[in-house]
């Protein structure tokens, strides 16, 4: 099994969908979250990296985590500063930037390599690709849940410094 993360279906560059295993799936969204959750200041910021946070296959399930580029909660207005945003946090990742929170050694020339495949993707995706409808459906559902979807004040696991998505933390959850 493993998880696939696609451009979306106007993917003009012909750019390859990221497929990944279980466990590199993990440690990409474990650096990438720890990287975001470092470099995010605003909101929206830290909603782009909770939504990735939620990923989480040790809650939702093994295998079960891709998705479409189209699918994150993008919003029109704020699209270019979201873009920038993500791709700084894919550049501060890249730099390994909280690694060290980690109890383990990432295999840097694969997860580089997947990092570097997600940032082509990042940089492909146009504002006229945005679907706000999951944006809008992603918080509405934040007032229905008696977890929130989006914890209230973005708080921050106290060990690893990253925010947390409505399962806790994305790294306690996958340490044993």
């Amino acid at each position: 099994m493993g998880n696939t993360i696609d451009l979306n279906n106007k993917n003009r560059d012909n750019i390859k969908p990221l497929s990944m295993s279980n466990t590199l799936t993990a440690v990409f969204l474990e650096v990438l979250v720890l990287s975001g959750s470092m470099t995010a200041n605003t909101n929206r910021e830290k909603e782009l990296i909770i939504w990735l946070a939620q990923r989480d296959q040790e809650v939702v399930g093994i295998g079960t985590v891709g998705f479409d580029i189209d699918e994150l909660p993008w919003t029109i207005e704020s699209f270019i500063a979201e873009k920038q945003f993500l791709l700084k946090a894919l550049d501060n990742a890249i730099s390994e930037l909280g690694w060290s929170k980690l109890s383990y050694e990432p295999n840097k020339e694969m997860i580089i390599s997947c990092l570097d495949h997600f940032k082509k993707m990042i940089i492909a995706f146009e504002v006229n690709d945005v679907d706000e409808r999951q944006y809008l459906d992603w918080i509405e559902d934040n007032e229905q849940d008696e977890t929130p979807t989006i914890p209230r004040g973005y708080p921050k696991c106290e060990k690893h410094n990253i925010l947390l998505s409505c399962h806790g933390c994305l790294i306690c959850n996958n340490e044993y």
